[in-house]
């Protein structure tokens, strides 16, 4: 649709003063990039004026204006972004760990919406809602054309408004349909919190989000825990945790550190945004040993509790290599409830260490070319340049083919909604059994379920290359070499079992119980935390990870 060249110049003219404004406003410029800024603000907008009016075709203005932030964006950090209004929302959940919605995370499996969690004490919950439920329409639109972003849009709205989703369940003669109330809905920071180990000695803490709210939820839990028994040890977990506040990891720090130490320090282009954050109370544990488990997930937030506890040799660092993002961001508001992400300065380790990565280095190597060597309080030596490297590599198990082939056609999800429409109940000491495997197993031959591995769907394309070029000579040597592979996949049933039990028992659970209960559930089997407790009580060793290698 056309619009006036008065509208369109109007329109202009206030993207360059807002964006001018903006600019001015944050900082004192040299007089030369004074005027280059002005003067690329009026080809800016002379140049989005003329397009607008008259290109050939009608054009979309908004559209128009989206494609030209991004690409003057993306030449900056992967960070630094624009929010628009649609995108707003996403801004409190990182920052607050809450929004106005029905409490619903969903995904997409097999191809369909499909909610994969329900936060407990939401609306969604509440009214009954199930993992594995495939949502078919959302406020009267089908789901079949919209995006992941599309329905969670429609689901977030002003508390106390009302939206209708219709879902599919396995086991339901017909489609269901829920009237949710949206709310406030509350991420909990700190997802679980119990203890571990052999005479259960030690506290375990599951952080998911660095909030407001944070510091405060782990001094509880850490309170809590030492109610019953004083504690030998703490786990903090804060694997597959992207981050959020820095006050917030500041906060949490401040738990385990002196008084007076620095945690992390930030510099930037202004002085303003150059300081050093220091921990400005007693500790509540000051002596008590501390791993903290990090992965590749582990980012921006989690980096600072990880560096500086490593730094100060406050506890050990086990898991894997760090995400590497040590880059500062602040939302600054725009106009129209629209925002921008804007990257301002850098986080530094109490050594001096960047956590930021500097380019696509091997993760988890001992060394890299453009790393650059620090040392602790007690002179180990740490690098930086690629995120916060552990002082005990640990790595998650190696999910195996059979594994990773039934995880692709969404398999375990699946079957675990055809066992919650046959099962009302689970019993308190659930755990999946072999013969519950074998059960798994029959469904998969009774839905017909393909699930190739990587090698059978390489021999695939290598079966279709000899009928299309007529190799008849290779065809039972291919058909043998299928056969075998079929047979190591049913073998790898037996061989993989327990792994295989592992991801069953865990996608059932999440069809019946809190989030809470699906962790303790699951604890006993998760390697790194049983590496973490098997550290904590050896005291010889753990305090011989803390002293420099010379010194040992």
């Amino acid at each position: 649709m056309q619009i006036s060249r008065a509208k369109a110049s109007l329109l202009g003219l206030a993207l360059a003063a807002s964006m001018g404004m903006g600019i001015l406003v944050g900082f004192a410029m040299p007089d030369d990039d004074l005027f280059e800024l002005r003067k690329s603000l009026r080809i800016f907008g002379a140049v989005y004026e003329k397009v607008v009016t008259g290109y050939v075709e009608p054009v979309d203005p908004g559209h128009l204006m989206r494609v030209g932030v991004d690409a003057m964006l993306g030449e900056l950090d992967p960070y630094t972004s624009f929010i628009d209004e649609s995108e707003n929302a996403r801004i409190d959940i990182i920052t607050e760990g809450q929004y106005g919605g029905v409490g619903l995370k969903v995904g997409r499996r097999g191809g369909e919406i499909t909610v994969v969690s329900p936060v407990s004490g939401a609306s969604g919950y509440e009214q009954g809602v199930r993992t594995g439920d495939v949502i078919t329409k959302v406020a009267g639109q089908p789901t079949a054309t919209l995006s992941i972003e599309d329905v969670e849009t429609l689901l977030r709205g002003e508390p106390g408004s009302t939206v209708h989703i219709t879902v599919e369940r396995e086991g339901a003669s017909a489609p269901l349909t829920f009237t949710l109330t949206r709310e406030r809905v509350e991420l909990p920071a700190v997802t679980y919190r119990g203890r571990v180990g052999p005479e259960n000695q030690f506290g375990y803490v599951k952080l998911e989000r660095f909030t407001r709210d944070a510091p405060g939820a782990v001094e509880s839990a850490l309170k809590d825990l030492q109610k019953a028994a004083s504690l030998r040890g703490v786990v903090l977990d804060l694997r597959d945790n992207p981050g959020g506040l820095l006050r917030a990891a500041v906060g949490i720090t401040e738990l385990f550190v002196p008084q007076g130490t620095v945690i992390v320090s930030t510099r930037g282009r202004r002085d303003s945004v150059d300081n050093a954050y220091r921990s400005e109370r007693a500790p509540l544990l000051p002596d008590v040993p501390v791993v903290i488990l990090v992965n590749g997930q582990s980012a921006s937030a989690s980096e600072i509790v990880a560096g500086a506890i490593q730094d100060h040799d406050r506890g050990i660092v086990m898991g894997t290599t760090t995400y590497g993002k040590g880059l500062v961001q602040n939302i600054r508001s725009l106009p129209h409830n629209t925002a921008l992400k804007l990257t301002t300065a850098q986080y530094y380790t109490p050594s001096g260490r960047s956590i930021q990565s500097l380019g696509p280095v091997g993760r988890d190597t001992s060394a890299a070319s453009t790393s650059r060597t620090h040392e602790t309080d007690a002179g180990r030596t740490v690098r930086d340049g690629d995120g916060i490297r552990p002082d005990v590599r640990v790595p998650a198990p190696t999910p195996s083919a059979l594994e990773k082939a039934l995880t692709r056609r969404a398999a375990f999800f699946r079957y675990a909604n055809h066992y919650a429409a046959t099962h009302d109940t689970l019993t308190t000491d659930f755990s999946v059994t072999d013969a519950d495997l074998t059960a798994f197993r029959d469904w998969l031959d009774q839905e017909g379920l393909q699930y190739p591995t990587r090698a059978e769907r390489s021999l695939d394309s290598l079966q279709a290359r000899i009928d299309a070029h007529g190799y008849d000579g290779a065809q039972d040597e291919a058909e043998a070499l299928m056969g075998a592979l079929r047979q190591a996949r049913a073998a790898a049933f037996t061989r993989h079992a327990q792994d295989l039990k592992r991801h069953l028992e865990r996608e059932i659970l999440a069809r019946y119980v809190k989030a809470d209960r699906q962790v303790a559930a699951l604890l006993p089997g998760d390697e790194q935390v049983t590496a973490a407790t098997d550290l904590l009580q050896n005291s010889d060793r753990y305090d011989r990870l803390l002293t420099p290698t010379d010194e040992r």
